[in-house]
């Protein structure tokens, strides 16, 4: 999380590029994200560098080791002259990034053809690195910053309430994750991408349980098969592009497709899928694809995407998403034939609640994340339920750091299920047949099923009460005398 020193800094970066005439927000992002994306390569080239020094191994070499390549390093010209560092990076940098992985069939490349260098003087520009130079060395060394950075410009376009554009904190995206366990032998999907930030936490986590016996063919998948991302939005397909560049995966399915439209016709493709969907507006009726009607006729899109990852998903694959609150219990005919679709032709296994704050400060909307796997032959037996309370950060729009923080126990509980067997409705988390559900109009809020205990309070006895109050009224009579005699002398 930005903390309200980074974002003052942040704000400050943003002011220099205003006064210097950059007056679009996104253009403001854009930019900023190539800028830390430069960078960010030079990071990475150090890195190669320590590894190449400690092992004696070849690492490949992002900058050309000629003068002219080395020169293109975001160390190499950050402190020269402002109009040679413009000059530098307008006509060499820029360029150079633009082709970096090749051929124009690639992710990267695809979206960076339309990408435009512009910062418009050299003072701007100084100023724009002097500023993210001093956050990265000072404030955000480990924070997921590109899609931090974007989150927070994001509120301030004021348009992230409509389009529903809020992005999934880190934490929480990596619990979701590690609910699923991906192997390196999955292919994984996120049809509402973002920032990839799903995709980059699977990476993440398969990298560190798997990388020591992952084989040639199974670190070729990671560099490429193994990822799909979809968005309708080019600057978050550019940004995707990027991020996941640098994470060593060079070759994901990063594509502009509106998901839920006719011009998505993927079925059962993908072993994992990963998202956080649109939760506001509606889509136009007539280029919702025909087969997701057919599970929920409606033209809100938190419907239309839970029943999209059924469709993608192959038989046995599973899915880890958010959904609003409404999904759970909304009462119209759409939302009843989606969560019965769950429930009885395939196997729904979890329904976590999460506070209403882990959103903020972007919003403040209540969520919860199914768990379900495509089965097509049904397969719920129980639902387990677990209402979390804390993640880890204050619920308020700071959301600075705590130590309550139930993630841990959600992991650690999803996978024994078998030790939730006697957990009683009055507990946090609990298990419940199918049955109930069933009998509840496939209700899945955990509030239908959560007991509350009432613990019985014993109040003394009236008269008890009032002899009290009578030797509290004698006590400050008392006192008051006292007073009156203090103040006579």
């Amino acid at each position: 999380m930005l903390t309200g020193e980074v974002r003052n800094k942040i704000d400050k970066i943003w002011s220099d590029m205003w006064a210097g005439g950059i007056s679009n927000p996104l253009t403001v992002i854009e930019q900023l994200t190539y800028l830390m994306f430069i960078r960010s390569l030079d990071e990475k080239e150090l890195e190669n560098e320590k590894t190449e020094a400690l092992m004696g191994a070849s690492m490949p070499r992002i900058f050309p080791l000629d003068e002219e390549g080395q020169s293109m390093r975001w160390s190499k010209f950050k402190n020269k002259d402002p109009r040679e560092i413009f000059d530098i990076v307008g006509t060499k940098v820029f360029p150079y990034i633009k082709n970096l992985n090749g051929a124009n069939e690639t992710a990267f490349s695809r979206y960076m053809q339309d990408a435009m260098f512009l910062i418009p003087t050299p003072q701007v520009l100084q100023k724009i690195i002097t500023g993210l130079d001093e956050l990265y060395e000072h404030d955000i060394k480990d924070l997921d910053m590109q899609g931090d950075l974007y989150e927070y410009m994001l509120g301030k376009l004021a348009t992230s309430g409509q389009n529903g554009q809020f992005r999934t904190p880190k934490h929480i995206r990596d619990m979701m994750v590690r609910l699923l366990a991906p192997t390196p032998d999955d292919k994984i999907c996120d049809p509402a991408c973002g920032t990839a930030g799903f995709l980059i936490s699977s990476a993440e986590y398969i990298r560190e349980k798997y990388e020591a016996e992952m084989t040639s063919e199974q670190w070729d998948h990671f560099a490429g098969g193994m990822f799909s991302g979809f968005d309708t939005d080019r600057t978050m397909l550019r940004l995707s592009a990027m991020n996941l560049m640098l994470h060593s995966i060079n070759q994901p399915n990063i594509d502009y497709v509106d998901s839920v439209s006719k011009q998505n016709d993927i079925t059962s493709e993908y072993d994992i899928v990963l998202a956080n969907p649109p939760f506001t507006g509606t889509v136009d009726a007539e280029s919702i694809h025909d087969n997701l009607k057919t599970v929920c006729n409606t033209k809100k899109t938190e419907l239309l995407f839970v029943a999209l990852f059924l469709r993608i998903l192959k038989k046995g694959g599973r899915s880890a998403c958010i959904v609003p609150d409404g999904v759970l219990f909304g009462a119209t005919k759409a939302h009843k034939s989606l969560r019965k679709e769950l429930v009885e032709n395939h196997q729904l296994q979890a329904v976590i609640s999460m506070p209403s704050g882990v959103f903020k400060p972007y919003a403040g909307v209540s969520t919860a994340i199914l768990i379900f796997t495509k089965t097509d032959a049904g397969g719920t037996d129980k639902v387990w339920f677990y209402d979390m309370q804390a993640d880890g950060f204050s619920l308020d729009d700071k959301r600075s750091s705590i130590e309550a923080n139930d993630i841990p126990d959600i992991i650690n509980r999803f996978h024994h299920l078998d030790a939730e067997a006697d957990r009683k409705p009055t507990e946090q988390s609990f298990l419940i047949d199918k049955s109930a559900i069933v009998e509840n109009d496939y209700d899945l809020s955990i509030n239908r099923y959560k007991e509350i205990v009432y613990e019985k309070v014993e109040y003394d006895a009236p008269e008890v009460i009032l002899d009290r109050l009578d030797e509290l009224n004698l006590s400050i009579a008392s006192k008051m005398e006292e007073l009156r005699g203090l103040i006579r002398e």
